[in-house]
């Protein structure tokens, strides 16, 4: 599947893991909309909007930044009309604008609460909603969601329920909207990183600072265009970004690595992992390194 002139629409992709893909999509020759709330530059946050769009652009995409809220119905709607208007459809819509707060309940503020239940379940929600008329009209209609696979293991809801909770809606929307659209032929699916990934937002949180062993945003990028190259029929599915990028062909993951030389097995681990797929990844590790 060629990317050049698909048209695709991403939340929260000012910077980060967002920016990555937006970028990665970029240089394939995609015509990317960038909708996020930052359009100004922000000391503790950098990245906007429009350095992002410059980004995309320079790899040799064609870019539109739309500050867009995605808690807000109108100001999405505006944003999709914008994106459709400048690019002339809409063929690709990445949830990837997410809130994070990792703490207990006793220790997570309401307002915390709402802000991720609002960005993550009902963001994804409404913007998938609002998106469907444009993407029935597409020739390959894709949704990308990044979010985890659905573990109940009780030791995610231990940690910081708030936030599990939230993310979870995120997944239960994929298995949902993989379903229900099945009938349109568009596919619907998750991608979630099988290691940290090392970003503004993430060192921003208590102990995430300066962490050696995570990799870049980069690999959620070459592994969110794998999926999005799947055909149709590869829907409802919970990919990790490792599993991905090796089922593809990549043997050495090392330039993914935010320091050089960390080995594999030395990463941090993202959450929301089950023995499955921990099993998944040493499984495709053991034949490269076979290979090797």
């Amino acid at each position: 599947m060629s990317f050049k002139d698909t048209v695709v629409f991403i939340t929260g992709g000012s910077r980060g893991i967002g920016e990555a893909i937006a970028v990665r999509l970029g240089r394939e020759g995609a015509c990317v909309a960038i909708a996020a709330k930052t359009a100004e530059a922000n000391s503790k946050l950098p990245g906007t909007i429009h350095t992002a769009a410059r980004a995309i652009e320079e790899a040799g995409g064609q870019a539109l930044a739309l500050q867009c809220d995605i808690r807000d119905e109108a100001q999405v709607q505006r944003a999709l009309e914008a994106t459709v208007q400048r690019f002339g459809r809409l063929d690709v819509v990445i949830n990837n604008a997410s809130a994070i707060y990792l703490e207990s309940t006793e220790n997570t503020p309401v307002k915390r609460y709402d802000l991720m239940h609002g960005i993550n379940g009902r963001g994804t929600w409404l913007v998938t909603k609002l998106a469907l008329p444009y993407l029935r009209q597409s020739k390959r209609p894709r949704v990308l969601t990044l979010s985890p696979p659905l573990d109940m293991n009780p030791k995610w809801f231990d940690m910081f329920p708030a936030y599990a909770m939230a993310k979870y809606n995120m997944s239960i929307m994929v298995m949902g909207h993989a379903a229900e659209f099945a009938k349109y032929g568009i596919a619907v699916n998750a991608l979630w990183p099988y290691t940290v990934i090392s970003t503004a937002a993430l060192k921003m949180i208590d102990g995430h600072e300066g962490r050696p062993n995570q990799r870049a945003p980069t690999v959620m990028a070459d592994a969110a265009l794998e999926v999005l190259r799947r055909p149709a029929s590869f829907t409802g599915n919970f990919c990790i970004d490792e599993v991905v990028l090796r089922e593809s062909g990549v043997t050495d993951m090392s330039k993914y690595a935010l320091t050089p030389g960390t080995a594999d097995e030395d990463m941090e681990l993202d959450f929301f992992l089950s023995e499955d797929n921990h099993a998944r990844v040493r499984m495709l590790r053991r034949q490269h390194q076979a290979k090797l």
